[in-house]
């Protein structure tokens, strides 16, 4: 089979994938997109049945579409949200091939560009972008034996109540995912335990705006990186049922039980942190001054907007709060699975070039690898706090273009010039 060329060559058929193409279309740069599953696959296959976007649909979208037949501030659906990105490729003529999975990228010897191995053929490209965002690879820390008798999964393989065996259910990890999946599985008349570590909890809205506007006028998404701490910080906000503010003691009201950080396993017992107190209080301060904030801007700028005097109770602290469980026997307890909902970890096998650091983490600077001709999109923090959100990652995406498109533009001199010569 022949070695086809390529001058672009882009990793990833997602909301990543389909903005770079975007933007390389809109800089006249040739390129192809390769996706080994289906457009926005991982929206459909590995999330649960109920999820539902963290934003609205007026602002989790693309600039150049918005989503058709649903209310501007509801929550589209994880399906919704999948057919939006289908239809977008459509829109701008991606050109992209579906179940061709990328195996191999290193660079050419003694000439420019990357040799690309993938389950189709062999692609050489000039360019190459790694567009396959931050949710690569399901993290399950080593604490619980695989061994031990009990069902363990991570959210990324949990799609409903129906799926658990009977009996109660740990769920560790109170993000946005873990704690929409104890909500899901506490209504569902399951006995759910939530181990709770540190976390922000920003209000749903405020004053008539949802979050995601109060962090766009206050700045907030464009946060940089120098700024502030890009660790990751686990964020608990939800937009199911309509979108409501987390309130963990509302949980704990309705039946759940709070723990701390989980810790340890031995001999049938699970140990946590004695910090459930301590990471509630801490997100309630996230919480309180975000509300602080907006009320200053609303003040500067004279805004019309009602006040919600109510939205700074904080209620009290209940029992699995003031008197904490440290540990608990799984079997006593009744656990038959435990849901990990800690989050991933990228997975950049595939590309064997010098673009990372000791621990595995892509070396770059706004997506610009420290490989030249190798580029990133779509990780967190890449450029800002929005960067891997669907209309940050579109924003981070131009910029990039706009570099291969500056750097194509470099070759061309060469060329000519080596022709005059």
């Amino acid at each position: 089979m022949p070695t086809e060329k390529i001058e672009t060559l882009v990793v990833g058929g997602g909301q990543a994938g389909l903005a770079m193409s975007e933007h390389l279309s809109n800089s006249g740069v040739p390129h192809l997109v390769l996706e080994r599953h289906r457009i926005a696959e991982r929206w459909r296959s590995e999330r649960w049945d109920s999820l539902v976007a963290n934003g609205p649909a007026w602002h989790d979208r693309f600039p150049g579409m918005a989503f058709s037949n649903i209310d501007a501030d509801a929550f589209p659906s994880k399906e919704r949200v999948a057919d939006y990105f289908v239809t977008y490729a459509e829109k701008i003529a991606a050109p992209i091939r579906c179940d061709v999975e990328v195996k191999d990228v290193q660079r050419n010897v003694g000439r420019p560009g990357f040799r690309v191995e993938t389950s189709d053929g062999v692609i050489e490209a000039t360019y190459v972008v790694a567009a396959t965002g931050p949710f690569q690879r399901p993290v399950i820390p080593t604490i619980i034996p695989e061994d031990i008798r009990m069902l363990q999964i991570h959210s990324s393989t949990y799609r409903n109540p129906d799926q658990l065996p009977e009996g109660a259910v740990l769920v560790v990890g109170a993000g946005s995912s873990g704690t929409q999946i104890a909500d899901e599985l506490l209504r569902a008349g399951k006995r759910v335990y939530l181990s709770v570590g540190a976390h922000d909890r920003p209000p749903r809205s405020y004053r008539g705006r949802d979050f995601v506007w109060w962090l766009g006028v206050l700045g907030k998404w464009d946060a940089e990186p120098a700024q502030t701490n890009t660790d990751h910080v686990t964020i608990a906000v939800s937009g199911a049922h309509g979108g409501h503010t987390v309130d963990f003691r509302r949980l704990a009201a309705k039946g759940m039980t709070l723990v701390g950080l989980t810790k340890s396993f031995k001999d049938g017992v699970l140990n946590f942190a004695p910090d459930i107190a301590d990471n509630l209080a801490k997100g309630d301060a996230n919480y309180l001054s975000l509300l602080d904030e907006a009320d200053a801007y609303v003040a500067r700028n004279s805004l019309d907007l009602p006040k919600e005097p109510d939205a700074r109770n904080i209620e009290s602290d209940p029992p699995c709060v003031t008197d904490p469980i440290l540990e608990l026997n799984l079997a006593e307890a009744g656990i038959t699975s435990i849901i990990w909902a800690t989050g991933f970890a990228v997975d950049f096998d595939w590309l064997k070039v010098d673009a990372f650091d000791k621990e595995g983490r892509p070396k770059h600077q706004r997506g610009v690898s420290a490989e030249r001709g190798i580029y990133f999109l779509g990780l967190p923090w890449l450029s800002q706090r929005g960067s891997s959100f669907i209309w940050g990652v579109w924003h981070d995406a131009k910029y990039l273009a706009d570099h291969i498109s500056t750097q194509r533009k470099y070759l061309a001199y060469h060329a000519s010039a080596e022709g005059k010569t």
